[in-house]
């Protein structure tokens, strides 16, 4: 029994002329900003959100916004981090040429100490 009712549905499913949508609404033009350089979304950085919604009528700039404030924030400790990062690998990898330049000073020093060619060996090179 229900075998007759999954092709019934199934069936009619087919014959229907409605598609569903499976994108999201509020992804419109992302695909085109990223293509132009630009944010993702048009609230994530940019002249409209970085920079004040008023000012004084005197030219004087508006404090400053409770969410500029903590967007300047994590922008300082995301360039903190970074620097930070960037100090760790300047620093492994003097650490890595260190080696380097050790292992290829006892591969000097090993060869040196094998022994040298003797009589006519020698006046062959």
């Amino acid at each position: 029994m229900a075998a007759p009712v999954r092709t019934l549905c199934c069936s009619a499913l087919r014959l229907s002329s409605r598609h569903f949508g499976t994108t999201c609404g509020a992804q419109g033009g992302q695909k085109w900003r990223l293509q132009h350089g630009l944010a993702r979304s048009g609230s994530e950085y940019g002249p409209l959100t970085d920079r004040p919604d008023w000012s004084f009528a005197d030219g004087r700039p508006a404090p400053p916004m409770k969410g500029s404030l903590r967007r300047k924030q994590e922008r300082e400790v995301v360039a903190r981090r970074i620097v930070m990062l960037n100090s760790e690998v300047d620093r492994g990898l003097e650490m890595w040429q260190e080696k380097q330049e050790e292992a290829r000073k006892l591969e000097e020093h090993r060869k040196s100490l094998l022994l040298k060619p003797k009589g006519r060996l020698l006046l062959k090179k």
